[in-house]
């Protein structure tokens, strides 16, 4: 009776033993799934900005940009009066469209009344509408503009000045495809990058680890580290690729440091 007690103890120990190796097994393996699917939240995606470009041929170097294996061409649109600068409008985008069908057109609206380009800039062709919370907002606040941008047939996102704390997306990130963080003072291309900036990109990752962040202003092969490393997985470069004379080079580069912080 003693030897079978025994026998039966050893027995349990042993299945418990196995029992906890499967367990610990199971556990390891569930949380390197989770890693790799935490890293696969976001995607590596370059944007080069054509307002740097050679504006008399515009579609020729957005053709070269996603040739030289950029995502997204991204469009800075300015009204003057949100911002000193005048750029692009929808007749621009609407001919970039017509040039470049399958290209994805990443559109930062630096306007005073954004609501009044949603039907003008989806008619263009615009992929993605980004709007600055700093701007006038319609009735019913930004969440009607989300909204329209939406039912536009087009995505969204917002865009924080430096001076806009990041818990001012908060309220709207569950409808948000992404989440600009300027790193300059929006209006103008060439400014220096503001590395202060970058604990506010870490706050957005933080909180929402799904979320598409894209920095804009500054961005160079010197200086696409300390935005990457914060959580930036799309990126904006202007003149360090078009006043490059090794653009593929410098897009390489921006690349590399995105899958860097990815991998």
């Amino acid at each position: 009776s003693f030897l079978k007690r025994a026998t039966f103890n050893n027995n349990n120990n042993i299945i418990h033993s196995k029992y906890i190796t499967y367990k610990k097994k199971h556990q390891l393996n569930h949380q390197s799934l989770k890693s790799q699917h935490t890293l696969k939240m976001v995607k590596s995606i370059l944007s080069p900005s054509l307002l740097s470009c050679d504006l008399a041929n515009i579609a020729t170097d957005a053709a070269q940009m996603i040739s030289y294996g950029a995502d997204w061409l991204h469009m800075d649109i300015m009204d003057g009066h949100f911002v000193p600068n005048l750029s692009f409008g929808p007749p621009v985008i609407a001919s970039l469209r017509k040039a470049n069908k399958e290209a994805f057109l990443d559109c930062h609206l630096m306007v005073s009344q954004p609501a009044n380009w949603v039907v003008p800039m989806a008619k263009a062709g615009t992929n993605l509408f980004t709007f600055h919370l700093e701007s006038e907002l319609p009735e019913g606040g930004a969440n009607a503009l989300i909204k329209s941008i939406k039912d536009a047939g087009m995505k969204v996102a917002i865009a924080l000045k430096p001076d806009t704390p990041p818990e001012a997306i908060d309220a709207y990130a569950d409808q948000l495809d992404m989440v600009l963080v300027m790193t300059v003072v929006p209006g103008f291309s060439g400014q220096s990058f503001m590395s202060e900036m970058m604990p506010k990109v870490q706050a957005i990752r933080a909180k929402y680890p799904e979320m598409d962040i894209q920095v804009d202003g500054g961005l160079s092969p010197k200086t696409v580290d300390s935005a990457t490393a914060a959580g930036a997985n799309v990126i904006v470069a202007a003149s360090a690729i078009f006043g490059s004379d090794d653009r593929k080079g410098v897009i390489d580069i921006l690349r590399a440091s995105i899958d860097k912080s990815l991998a």
